[in-house]
C-alpha cells in the first residue's frame, strides 16, 4: 500500500482526551473545528488533522470494504459536493484526498462557509461517483490535542501549518507541521491507539537553493520507504528540497541532522506524495503547485550525496534524477490506489476540480 505524507523535526507527548474503549475509540460527536490532512489507519480508521483546532483525530467510518477494485472517475466533484451540503460552490474547499485500502472508496476533507464560521466536513466517494457526507453524529472516534501548538491564526507559523501532513506507519500517526517552540517544524509521532510517544528529537535539514540551513519551514508532505529493509521518511518542503530521514534515527531527546538528497526546483510547493514500484524498481510520484507532477527515481537514494553546499540560481536542480510526467497537469492531491494506480484531484482551467484514476508512469 503507498502512503501519504521535515527541516527541524520534535517528537513531543500528546494527552488523549476520549476515554479508551475498543481500538481506544469511545463513541460520540468529534469536535472537529477544521479538516485538514487525511490518512487512513486499520480496519477503515481515518486520522484527520484538525489545524484550527490543533488536534488530531481517529474516526472509526465503518467503511471496512470489500474492496472490489475498479475506478475511481467523478467530473466536477466540487460542484456535486457543494450541492451534497446545500451550498455553492465558491462556498466549500476541498482541502485533501485519501483512498480507504479497505475499499477503495475516495474520503475528502472539506470546508464548508468561509472564515472562522466554516463547519469541517468529511465527504466519500464511491466507484459510482455517489457523495456522500459521512454523519459525525455518533461515530467511535478518539482525539489528541498538539502540544506546543501554535496560538496564532496567521497564514505563516501559525495554525494554519499546525499540520501540514500526516500518514501512518508501523502502528503510528506521524504528524508534520509548526509548533510554537523555536524551532518550530517538526514532526510528532503518536501511537495508535493514542499514547505517549515521549520526548521530541530535533532535526534540521540544508536547504541548496537557499543556501543555508533551516528550522522553521514546515515539511509539505511526506511519505514512508523502506531502504534496505529500513523504515524511512522521504520529506517535500517549500522550493524543493527533497530530504530522508531514519526513522530508527528519530530517538527521544536526540538531535539529527536529515539529509537532503535533491533540489527539485524553487517557486515550487509540493503536494502531495506517493511511493510506489513499477517494472520492479521504486519511484516517487510528487504533485506540485508550479513545477508539475515529478518522476522521481529512489533507486540508489541510499547512497545518495548529501547536498550540503548551495545551488547555483541558473542551475535550478541538483541530486536525485527525476522526470515530469507531461500529461499530468492540475493536479492537486493524490493518493494510492492499488499497486498499479493512484487517484488524483485534478483542477481543469475552468477551475472545475475533478477526480480521476491513473496508472502509475
Amino acid at each position: 500500500m503507498t502512503i501519504k505524507s521535515i527541516a527541524t523535526v520534535g517528537l513531543t507527548a500528546l494527552a488523549l482526551v476520549s476515554p479508551a474503549t475498543a481500538g481506544g475509540l469511545e463513541k460520540g460527536k468529534p469536535d472537529l473545528k477544521s479538516a485538514g490532512p487525511l490518512a487512513f489507519g486499520p480496519d477503515g480508521v481515518l486520522f484527520v488533522g484538525d489545524t484550527t483546532g490543533t488536534s488530531l483525530f481517529a474516526i472509526d467510518t465503518g467503511d471496512r470494504g470489500p474492496n472490489t477494485g475498479g475506478t475511481l472517475k467523478v467530473d466536477g466533484v466540487n460542484k456535486k459536493v457543494a450541492e451534497a451540503l446545500g451550498v455553492e460552490t465558491d462556498q466549500i474547499l476541498i482541502n485533501d484526498l485519501a483512498i480507504n485500502p479497505a475499499s477503495g472508496r475516495a474520503y475528502l476533507s472539506v470546508s464548508r462557509g468561509k472564515g472562522p464560521s466554516a463547519q469541517a466536513v468529511i465527504v466519500r466517494v464511491d466507484g459510482s461517483g455517489k457523495v456522500e457526507p459521512m454523519s459525525l453524529d455518533a461515530v467511535p472516534f478518539a482525539k489528541a490535542p498538539l502540544p506546543d501548538a501554535p496560538t496564532s491564526d496567521s497564514q505563516r507559523g501559525g495554525r494554519s501549518e499546525s499540520i501540514t501532513d500526516l500518514a501512518f506507519v508501523d502502528g503510528r500517526v506521524f504528524v508534520a507541521g509548526l509548533s510554537n517552540e523555536e524551532f518550530s517544524s517538526r514532526l510528532l509521532a503518536i501511537p495508535y491507539p493514542f499514547g505517549d510517544p515521549g520526548k521530541g528529537t530535533s532535526i534540521e535539514i540544508y536547504h541548496g537553493a537557499h543556501g543555508k540551513l533551516e528550522t522553521k519551514s514546515p515539511v509539505r508532505t511526506f511519505a514512508a520507504y523502506q531502504i534496505k529493509g529500513e523504515p524511512y521518511l522521504m520529506a517535500a518542503y517549500t522550493c524543493t528540497p527533497l530530504v530522508k530521514l531514519p526513522v530508527a534515527a528519530l530517538k527521544p531527546g536526540s538531535h539529527y541532522k536529515g539529509t537532503t538528497v535533491a533540489e527539485l526546483g524553487n517557486m515550487n510547493k509540493p503536494l502531495d506524495m506517493v511511493v510506489y514500484q513499477k517494472d520492479g524498481k521504486d519511484f516517487i510520484l510528487l504533485a506540485n503547485s508550479a513545477r508539475g507532477v515529478m518522476k522521481i527515481k529512489a533507486e540508489g537514494i541510499e547512497t545518495a550525496p548529501a547536498i550540503d553546499a548551495p545551488v547555483p540560481r541558473n542551475q535550478l536542480t541538483k541530486g536525485t534524477p527525476f522526470e515530469t510526467i507531461a500529461d499530468l497537469k492540475g493536479v492537486v492531491q493524490l493518493d494510492g490506489l492499488d499497486k498499479a494506480h493512484a487517484v488524483v484531484l485534478i483542477q481543469d482551467n475552468k477551475g472545475a476540480l475533478n477526480i480521476d484514476t491513473i496508472d502509475l508512469p
